[in-house]
């Protein structure tokens, strides 16, 4: 990775000086948007809300598509775009997902703790979306930097949907599905989540299945021995942890596997006749999660032959990330190099580069160059004492505005 200081200095410097200007006002924004209710699968409102906020911030061209992605086109301010020559052009995507892994439907707490903000969802991802909307109003109110920034391609910024638990990276998969089918070229991809000093190059896939078991059941002394659901579906969870992990000997990425979930049966005198199990296994290798699913799905096979008749085993797929696909690793490693070198520039900190799961798991999948940078400092994610430093979203516009305008 390089050292160097991306840019000019004193282009971060201006920057910076246009974060503290708004930084009441981009506090503010936060504060609105993240008591907007935006369940997994439900992110309606938010998406209305950001979508309204982009047209009155001038952006000319935003739509909600059939996902609840807000999409927001950035070219030239100079010149005529339009028809079939802008259809070509190849796009770099920011995006930053609107969805919270609550399902709250009401308006979401939200509470000034000092230094600290804190509601469910205000660093994952409300602050980071705050931070790429004010970046967008930046470019907006700069044409001179927006022109600089779209000379070799257009800017689309996307809230995105479905990023959350069982989302399954919805709205990303079918933001990448629509721009294939158009034939439109994507050059990158970063995506604004987490916390500072994270940025991912390296992206965790995982397959997410429901194991069920359904029997008979009946009476615990009366039908003793009959087929129990909860033993038939502890005997399917030890064979699942007798599996052994697969590692990948090109790359060295190994393969976890976890049971999150149990529940079935019913009184203490009653044979279960169901029960069943949320599991996962991950791995940052394809490769790995095909052979761990072909492995699953043989031990779910077998043990249906042994049951026969007695019981009735399911597995159904709830959920699929992909983990890393065929990146260019010049291309991957300049565009870290990048946002590495931005990070130590704007924040003095070294980057994190661990892998993780995050939107940047879509474009990563499909051999094309992402990231997945956080913006803000704050800890407890995915609780609802989640906090954010008010203070550290300068740092954040700085740094999204250094990756959009190409610093």
């Amino acid at each position: 990775m390089s050292t160097e200081l991306p840019g000019d200095p004193s282009s971060l410097d201006r920057l910076r000086g246009y974060a503290r200007r708004i930084h009441e006002d981009e506090v503010a924004l936060l504060c609105e948007l993240a008591r907007i209710p935006a369940p997994t699968g439900h992110e309606e409102r938010r998406a209305a809300f950001v979508a309204d906020w982009l047209r009155a911030a001038g952006a000319p061209r935003v739509r909600v598509d059939e996902r609840n992605n807000v999409l927001c086109l950035l070219s030239s301010p100079h010149g005529d775009e339009a028809g079939a020559a802008a259809a070509q052009r190849p796009l770099r995507i920011f995006a930053a997902h609107t969805d919270v892994v609550f399902d709250d439907v009401e308006a979401l707490p939200l509470r000034r703790q000092g230094a600290h903000l804190c509601a469910p969802g205000v660093g994952d991802d409300s602050a980071n979306l705050v931070g790429l909307l004010c970046a967008c109003r930046y470019l907006l109110e700069h044409p001179e930097d927006l022109a600089r920034a779209t000379r070799d391609h257009d800017l689309l910024v996307v809230a995105d949907a479905g990023e959350e638990g069982l989302g399954n990276l919805a709205g990303t998969t079918w933001l990448f599905d629509t721009l294939a089918r158009e034939g439109r070229s994507v050059k990158s991809f970063v995506s604004f989540d987490l916390y500072l000093p994270q940025c991912v190059c390296r992206a965790v896939g995982s397959h997410r299945w429901r194991l069920a078991v359904d029997c008979q059941g009946g009476h615990s002394y009366h039908d003793a021995g009959r087929v129990n659901a909860i033993e038939v579906l502890c005997r399917a969870i030890g064979l699942f942890y007798g599996i052994q992990p697969p590692s990948d000997k090109d790359t060295g990425a190994v393969t976890t596997r976890n049971v999150g979930r149990i529940e079935g049966g019913g009184a203490v005198n009653a044979i279960a006749a169901h029960a069943e199990a949320l599991v996962e296994y991950r791995s940052e290798s394809e490769a790995n999660l095909a052979r761990m699913r072909a492995a699953f799905e043989g031990m779910v096979g077998r043990l249906r032959d042994e049951l026969g008749a007695q019981a009735h085993v399911t597995a159904t797929l709830m959920g699929r990330r992909p983990g890393n696909g065929p990146v260019g690793a010049g291309e991957l490693e300049r565009l870290t190099a990048r946002s590495a070198a931005l990070i130590r520039a704007v924040t003095g900190e070294e980057p994190d580069l661990s892998p993780a799961s995050t939107d940047a798991n879509v474009p990563l999948s499909r051999g094309i160059p992402a990231n997945t940078v956080g913006t803000v400092r704050g800890a407890l994610l995915h609780t609802r004492d989640e906090w954010v430093d008010a203070a550290s979203l300068e740092d954040g516009l700085v740094l999204i505005l250094g990756l959009m305008l190409g610093l």
